[in-house]
């Protein structure tokens, strides 16, 4: 029998901490904590609005609505596992109907095993393609997909599937609860904290900056990032959105002022992967420098985490944008 367990993730969780610990890092901004969680039940349930829920156990989170035909259920993190059955199981006993996938990742929807075989399964296309390469059986094909938008409509309740574009990977929808003025979009927005790492590993940067704009088109009031410890508002939103912002324009404005030839002069140009790495090293640590004073005290991580999004940041403006010529023409 297939069981799920968290040891993996706690251990390297754990790894993380200790090595955060060895460093002097900016302390956690009270607005970035979240509800506690009961030790005994392992998770935190509650109700948003007219039987729209979210779950968490601190980490990841979820989204459900109850709808009086049966439950539409929003991922299934492996962090969570079959937790999220007991959350479900103790607001309603209407069964799990149908089930939407954010996306591929197996961080987000890695324990869809759990739920009932014949509940619905739907995704956007390029998540069934992705899912389809991996053949996962914790991860089971979608029943039904779509392009660029979908109503789903169940019992007294209507979720909207919207597809802004490639962001984080090709398939990241954003689920939207319009009468509830719910929208959940995952691992773009971390409300309270600065993203994961490397602009939350987006595979498509110009894609991730615009879909905070896509997020904001809509009308909601409370925003589901899949991760970390609360819930979002607008301003959440428009926060984070000015911060990758700025992050872009210190990255332009380092890329146009780190002075690649006196870098040369220190390195040579014998080893260019050293050259390299030296010049955008110190491009990225400019456009943090520039950048994290502002942020270390509303977002938290800013200080670990922002110079990786100045890299990403960097990296797009100079393939994406066609910014190289301005780093290695620039004046003396």
């Amino acid at each position: 029998m297939k069981r799920l367990t968290a040891f993996v993730f706690i251990f390297a969780l754990l790894m993380l901490v200790s090595v955060a610990a060895a460093q002097e890092v900016a302390p956690v901004p009270d607005t970035a904590f979240g509800p506690p969680i009961d030790p005994e039940k392992g998770y935190f349930v509650e109700e948003i609005n007219d039987g729209v829920y979210w779950i968490t156990e601190g980490t990841y989170q979820v989204m459900f609505a109850v709808t009086g035909e049966g439950v539409i259920v929003v991922d299934a993190p492996p962090t969570i596992g079959d937790l999220v059955l007991a959350a479900i199981a103790e607001v309603t006993d209407e069964p799990i109907t149908h089930v939407i996938y954010s996306h591929s990742h197996g961080d987000h929807i890695g324990a869809a095993f759990l739920y009932p075989e014949d509940a619905t399964i739907i995704a956007h296309e390029d998540t069934a393609e992705q899912l389809a390469r991996f053949g996962d059986e914790n991860r089971p094909m979608p029943d039904m997909t779509f392009d660029d938008q979908m109503t789903l409509e169940v019992g007294d309740k209507t979720l909207e599937l919207i597809y802004p574009g490639p962001n984080h990977e090709p398939g990241n929808i954003i689920v939207y609860a319009p009468d509830q003025g719910v929208v959940m979009f995952v691992d773009v927005i971390f409300p309270g904290w600065s993203p994961f790492q490397q602009l939350a590993l987006a595979e498509d940067v110009p894609g991730y900056i615009a879909a905070h704009d896509a997020v904001l088109d809509l009308d909601w009031d409370t925003f589901i990032g899949g991760h970390l410890t609360r819930l979002g508002t607008r301003e959440d939103v428009e926060l984070q959105r000015q911060y990758i912002l700025d992050i872009q324009a210190a990255a332009a404005d380092a890329l146009a002022t780190t002075d690649f030839f006196a870098i040369a002069g220190e390195t040579g140009f014998e080893n260019q992967w050293l050259l390299f790495n030296t010049y955008l090293g110190a491009v990225a640590q400019n456009c943090a420098a520039a950048v994290v004073p502002n942020y270390v005290d509303v977002l938290a991580a800013a200080d670990l985490n922002t110079e990786s999004h100045c890299w990403a940041m960097m990296e797009s403006l100079r393939i994406d944008f066609n910014n190289l010529f301005v780093t290695i023409t620039s004046e003396e």
